[in-house]
């Protein structure tokens, strides 16, 4: 994805989020320049990867297979272990209408997913089997604390306000329908680096071309301008 692509989709994201009374952090807005003077005290936000995260899956067709995800707070594998401090996490999604965020599953991670407004959010279904792959068993899920039964690959309708419960290894795909959508993710600690099993190969990070100076940084961009005491 090119840099100036990039910023366009967080200038159109903000909007997005703003016309639904919804405010990111301080931090979101804090440049480049900014980084650059952040000592041992914002080592939360980059460990735990917190920010901008926007993704085309290696598609390079955005509009079509992509994500805008926002992540707000997450915790760690060690809280996890010990039972306590924060062991959950949330993020901030924009899914616009046909745009694709291919089928894949969490080992670990379980998760709501939001329709939080906007238009509707159609999610696809299916169990995993042992070897990974597209069980043809019926899939149990609970919607806003009703059980619900679907086919293999049977699709749900997320209206606003409506909410799922995805368990791991439950594989999923999901896009907007009749208008843009903004969708919340409240779950257990999230570590995209290692707990997505996507069924087809895809790229979750993008490679940036620099055609521009990035206008926030992206969670991928911390190790590049984010180096406290160097």
């Amino acid at each position: 994805m090119k840099r100036s692509e990039v910023n366009a989709i967080m200038r159109d994201a903000d909007a997005f989020l703003r016309e639904h009374k919804f405010r990111l952090p301080p931090f979101a807005y804090w440049k480049t320049g900014d980084w650059g003077a952040k000592g041992g005290e914002v080592r939360e936000i980059v460990d735990r990867q917190l920010g901008w995260d926007i993704t085309d899956f290696g598609s390079s067709d955005f509009e079509r297979v992509g994500l805008f995800l926002f992540t707000l707070r997450n915790g760690t594998l060690e809280n996890l272990r010990a039972g306590r401090g924060k062991l959950y996490a949330e993020k901030i999604m924009v899914v616009g209408v046909g745009q694709v965020t291919p089928l894949h599953f969490h080992w670990d991670k379980t998760e709501d997913i939001i329709n939080r407004g906007g238009g509707k959010l159609a999610m696809q279904l299916y169990n995993a089997t042992e070897d990974e792959g597209l069980a043809d068993t019926d899939v149990v899920v609970s919607m806003d604390g009703v059980l619900r039964t679907l086919e293999a690959g049977g699709t749900v309708m997320l209206n606003p306000g409506e909410s799922i419960t995805l368990p791991p290894c439950g594989y999923h795909k999901f896009w907007g329908v009749e208008s843009r959508v903004l969708v919340g993710e409240v779950s257990m600690v999230n570590n995209d680096n290692t707990d997505n099993r996507f069924y087809e190969p895809v790229g979750r990070f993008p490679q940036i071309e620099e055609d521009e100076a990035p206008l926030y940084l992206l969670v991928n961009d911390y190790g590049r301008h984010y180096r406290p005491g160097g």
